[in-house]
């Protein structure tokens, strides 16, 4: 059963070194902001050109688009729900959207979803404080609204992740093919005391979950009948996990894994699985020594795509537009840093052979030292990547010519 930790406050200034967030890392410059198109190279097609489309965008977290063209971006910190009209961002937020617990320490707003069959429907995932043995704690939330007029009505919390969150577990949303709405929660840190979170089976952390439109557990989900794990359970065995994608043709969802050191994931997430955090692992931790005796055991599923040093993978996508055909099938990963060096934020294009097998890698956008927190295909068919900056910015990938 969870209980309340007590972090040592050296941990936390390891955190705020290493962790997801450049307000913490005082002895970095910011890099400049984008305001103007810019070419740079790609090993495919020669040249890729980097158009801003929003700037001024407060640590902004996840983005989605509606039918009418808008799109939806989240701001951590601020708790904001902005939106992009017309390609110019709206300085009127969204108002209805529930405060959130924020901070440093604590992730904020983060992802956001409409969903697929009416994207007035709008889903977010948010940090609240939440009383546990008489003192205010965080939670992660799940919230449904309706967009009516520009403001966000009828929202409602549909879902709290049980458990307790020590540190900055990162939630994202997709919907999934039969409808069903995947949520990943992170937050089994070993260094704050939370590791065994991924494998307790009373708590939702370190867990991808599987939940209806109104936020409730599926019959069909892989633990109802066993009761091994909470009934919103679809995966087991993560320890932080920021992005999700779908497989254009085998309808697999993808997942990235943040390790501490090296050891970062991309997995195929499979019902009923057990990733294996922290039994299993190919990351160090903050101190140097490995995490684990073994980087994989017969028992658990080993990742599809590994990184050796970090990069902090964000969310990914695999691109299926017409404007890049050489770019057909392959994974795109946002990546907030490498090797725990600020400034080295890009956007990471992975190839794959016609066994799914990885043969290529391409660290791309490097140029800009900016965290990449988000990356999605466009209905435009366009990449649309999410800078993760004080002034952060939206940026739209277009062929050179």
């Amino acid at each position: 059963m969870y209980t309340r930790k007590k972090i040592p406050i050296t941990l936390f200034a390891i955190f705020l070194t290493c962790s997801v967030s450049v307000k913490a890392q005082d002895a970095f410059v910011a890099p400049p902001s984008i305001t103007e198109p810019v070419l740079l190279p790609s090993f495919e097609v020669g040249q890729i050109k980097v158009v801003p489309i929003a700037t001024g965008l407060a640590n902004p977290w996840g983005m989605a688009f509606r039918d009418n063209g808008d799109i939806l971006i989240t701001e951590r910190y601020t708790g904001k729900l902005r939106v992009i009209r017309d390609g110019k961002l709206l300085e009127r937020d969204i108002p209805g959207v529930p405060e959130v617990y924020s901070s440093v320490f604590r992730a904020g707003l983060m992802a956001v979803a409409v969903h697929p069959d009416d994207d007035q429907i709008v889903y977010m995932t948010h940090t609240k404080a939440i009383m546990h043995e008489g003192e205010p704690i965080q939670a992660v939330s799940l919230v449904r609204g309706r967009l009516v007029e520009g403001n966000l009505e009828n929202v409602e919390e549909i879902f709290v992740a049980k458990g307790v969150d020590s540190g900055i577990a990162a939630s994202a949303l997709i919907f999934a093919p039969d409808g069903k709405l995947m949520m990943t929660l992170g937050g089994s840190y070993v260094f704050l005391g939370t590791g065994e979170y991924a494998q307790d089976p009373d708590v939702h952390y370190g867990k991808v979950l599987r939940l209806n439109d109104d936020g409730t557990a599926p019959d069909d989900n892989p633990f109802v009948e066993s009761g091994e794990y909470l009934p919103e359970v679809y995966s087991v065995g993560h320890r932080n996990q920021l992005g999700m994608a779908v497989h254009p043709e085998t309808g697999q969802l993808w997942a990235s894994e943040n390790g501490p050191q090296g050891g970062d994931e991309a997995n195929i997430i499979l019902p009923g699985k057990n990733y294996g955090w922290p039994l299993a692992s190919y990351s160090r931790n903050y101190r140097g020594d490995w995490v684990s005796q073994t980087p994989w055991r017969e028992e658990f599923e080993s990742p599809t795509v590994v990184w050796w040093p970090s990069i902090a993978p964000s969310a990914l996508t695999f691109y299926t537009g017409e404007h890049f055909p050489k770019w057909q099938g392959n994974l795109f990963v946002g990546a907030m840093m490498e090797g725990r060096i600020p400034g080295t934020g890009h956007l990471q294009r992975i190839v794959f052979n016609s066994r799914g097998q990885e043969i290529r890698r391409e660290s791309m956008l490097t140029e800009l030292k900016h965290r990449v927190r988000d990356v999605r295909q466009g209905p435009d068919g366009y990449l649309y990547v999410l800078t993760d900056e004080e002034d952060g910015a939206l940026l739209r990938i277009e062929p050179a010519d």
